[in-house]
């Protein structure tokens, strides 16, 4: 009898992974694969997202900014539904099942999207679909992080959850890099007549995106192989399975889930991707607002400080890593929620001085002058620039300055990602050695559903009552959650640890 035979007539055999050097090969193999697959998915989103209003107003007029707003929240709300789903369905079946699905999903829906000019009406409505499709083969995330956290020790699993945060990171900011590569297609670009396909810097993005789709599925069919372990690192085989599609999953475990625990992490973990997608959606408006940006200047300097912004992650993922190990999890998860909170109360206007008004909507008979900067030539712009006097808030909220901003976006790149990372490292040592594929799904979720509620959030606040009011409600949200995380610091400890079988 072969010791593959042998393994799958035993219930369950245990062994130290890290003496076995093939096993430990193919674990880390795997979990690279992993972050690839959360690289690509962050690229499929950020690769088209420049691109999408003016492709949306070239195949469909009659599209405006609202209906903008339902296409980019699309996304979001097609991950939220699709991940429990995933993660379910990984729960009880080879994870590879669920990954190819997914990935073929977003395959397909890039492809629709590079279509969706073809059909004579309701195309903003395909957009709509498209990008919905997108969303739900973005539900493999609950998997992808399902797999790591059941693939490493409590000792690997910070390092390894931060790598996944940079791979996601890293998507990000190449993911518009792309887009602007391939902008040099131009809005005419190459003809395909057989199979009636447009190639330009509206499709090239999503197509690419869908060849990055297939890669990833012969990734996954080829290299990718199940692992589990518990968490001192020892290898745990089940054998539901075949040898070609077995898999490892967590026996039976002694103690529950600190339910309590779980619900604390959704919420902060809400909190945290709510915080950052105002974050995202305010900079462009704000700067344009209170820097008297064009809206060249304003789409080429915020892009510059994003892009740094998230380099400026990477290094922090990097830190995390070696500091976590020193000083634990939640103290720089309440670390990083500190720094939220300085970052956006830095944002707050303060003194005497006011943001220029956009001179072409000045009425001087009906604004005192003393509040307005000098009125150029009307010949000298055909944009005009400043804060609009119809958010009336303008005339009487002081300006943010530029340091002010700067300085908030460093705070907040270093608070966002240590807490990004932190939360989910976390949330994966609560839920310990059982299955994780459904958790996981519902963390997403809540991450995907404050993605879609910060933007409605922030656009009607600011737009209506301004940064000071907007702002404040954020510095309120971040205190809350500090208060609830050192509430309940001493119920977010491993499942482990709960039950005694490791020390803290």
């Amino acid at each position: 009898m072969s010791l593959m035979e042998s393994d799958e007539n035993t219930p369950l055999l245990r062994g130290d992974i890290t003496s076995n050097g093939n096993a430990d090969r193919s674990r880390w193999r795997s979990i690279r694969v992993m972050y690839f697959t959360m690289f690509l998915s962050s690229v499929g989103f950020t690769i088209v997202i420049t691109s999408i209003w003016p492709y949306l107003k070239n195949i469909d007029e009659s599209a405006d900014a609202s209906f903008l707003g339902w296409v980019v929240a699309a996304y979001s709300l097609g991950q939220m539904v699709a991940s429990p789903l995933f993660g379910l369905w990984s729960n009880h079946r080879p994870r590879r099942e669920p990954l190819v699905c997914s990935i073929f999903i977003n395959v397909s829906a890039n492809i629709y999207y590079a279509y969706v000019y073809l059909p004579p009406s309701y195309n903003k409505i395909h957009m709509l679909l498209a990008r919905t499709l997108v969303g739900i083969g973005a539900g493999n995330v609950a998997v992808v992080r399902s797999y790591v956290a059941g693939a490493t020790s409590l000792k690997e699993r910070t390092s390894a959850m931060a790598n996944l945060s940079a791979c996601q990171a890293l998507g990000f900011i190449l993911g518009p890099a792309l887009q602007a590569v391939l902008s040099f297609t131009g809005e005419t670009g190459i003809s395909v007549n057989v199979i009636q396909l447009q190639v330009n810097m509206y499709t090239a993005p999503a197509l690419l995106a869908a060849c990055f789709g297939v890669i990833n599925i012969l990734l996954v069919i080829l290299v990718l192989r199940e692992h589990f372990v518990d968490d001192h690192g020892k290898l745990i085989h089940a054998i539901n399975y075949t040898p070609e599609e077995r898999v490892d999953v967590a026996p039976e475990v002694e103690g529950d889930i600190d339910q309590i625990a779980v619900f604390t992490s959704n919420v902060l973990f809400f909190v945290i991707l709510f915080i950052f997608a105002v974050f995202e959606t305010i900079s462009t408006p704000l700067s344009m607002d209170m820097f008297a940006w064009t809206r060249k200047e304003a789409v080429f300097y915020n892009g510059i400080i994003l892009a740094a912004i998230g380099f400026e992650s990477i290094l922090v993922f990097l830190v995390v890593k070696v500091v976590s190990a020193r000083i634990g999890d939640r103290p720089l998860l309440l670390g990083g929620l500190i720094l939220i909170f300085a970052g956006f109360f830095i944002l707050l206007p303060w003194g005497n001085q006011y943001p220029k008004i956009q001179w072409a909507d000045i009425q001087n008979n009906t604004m005192p002058t003393t509040q307005l900067a000098p009125t150029p030539p009307s010949n000298t712009s055909l944009e005009p620039t400043g804060c609009p006097s119809e958010q009336t808030w303008c005339l009487f909220t002081p300006v943010i300055h530029l340091a002010q901003y700067i300085t908030s976006d460093i705070l907040i790149g270093v608070g966002y990602p240590t807490c990004n990372v932190m939360s989910y490292t976390l949330y994966s040592k609560i839920l310990g050695p059982k299955p994780q594929g459904v958790y996981m799904g519902w963390l997403t979720a809540s991450g995907s559903g404050a993605r879609t509620l910060g933007p409605v959030f922030v656009s009607h606040v600011y737009t209506i009552l301004g940064p000071r009011w907007a702002f404040s409600v954020i510095c309120g949200i971040v205190l809350a959650a500090v208060v609830l995380l050192s509430a309940m610091y001493k119920r977010l400890i491993a499942f482990s640890v709960r039950h005694g079988r490791v020390n803290e």
